[in-house]
Parts: C-alpha cells; sequence; structure tokens
C-alpha cells in the first residue's frame, strides 16, 4: 500500500501528529519542548528538497496531504501558471510562532 493511500485512511486525530514539526534551538530553549503541530502564520525553514534553506510564513495547510504550503515556494507548470509547492510539515523547522492565539501555547504545553 502507498504512503498516499495509508494518510487518507488515517483519522484526524492521527492526522494531526503528522503535522507536527521540529522547533528551533532558540524557541526549545524558551518553551521547553522540541516539536509543535505548524499553524498557519508561522515562520519555518525549509530543510530538505529542492527548496532547502527557504524561509518563509506558512500560507496553507493541506490537511488530509498532512502537507503544509509556504510563502514564496513556487514552481511552473508547463502551461506557465505558478502553483504552490506542498512540503511535508517533517521537513521544516519551525523559526518562529504565530503569536496572535494565546491559548496556543497551553495547548503546546499539555501536548508538547
Amino acid at each position: 500500500m502507498k504512503l498516499k493511500h495509508i494518510v487518507k485512511e488515517m483519522s484526524w486525530s492521527e492526522r494531526n501528529k503528522q503535522m507536527r514539526s521540529m522547533l528551533s534551538d532558540d524557541l526549545k530553549k524558551k518553551y521547553g519542548f522540541s516539536t509543535a503541530r505548524v499553524r498557519k502564520g508561522d515562520m519555518v525553514k525549509v530543510m530538505r528538497g529542492d527548496f532547502a534553506g527557504v524561509q518563509g510564513k506558512v500560507t496553507r495547510i493541506f490537511a488530509k496531504q498532512a502537507r503544509i504550503g509556504v510563502e514564496g515556494l513556487t514552481r511552473k507548470k508547463v502551461n506557465g501558471q505558478e502553483v504552490p509547492v506542498k512540503v511535508h510539515s517533517s521537513k521544516v523547522i519551525i523559526m518562529e510562532f504565530d503569536t496572535s492565539d494565546k491559548n496556543r501555547f497551553k495547548e503546546e504545553k499539555v501536548n508538547g
């Protein structure tokens, strides 16, 4: 069975676990945990693949595919149209949290 079929059959709670990512060293020291769920608005750095080293803000979450869209990561289709590149959350490091949701860090301490 292919991985895309396994992801498709996952429950939402299992898929939520797949959307976690490592934190930068600064954030690990500041908050005391090493992984967190990636959310829209977080600043991330791509660590693997063709776009390794690129930093950008998370623009979209593709929960059904367990992937994220990062600002500035696009590719051209054959017809010239630009489409966002979907990156797995395990291939990025969270550099900065989106702090607009005050309850987020309470949840992270419980789940982290």
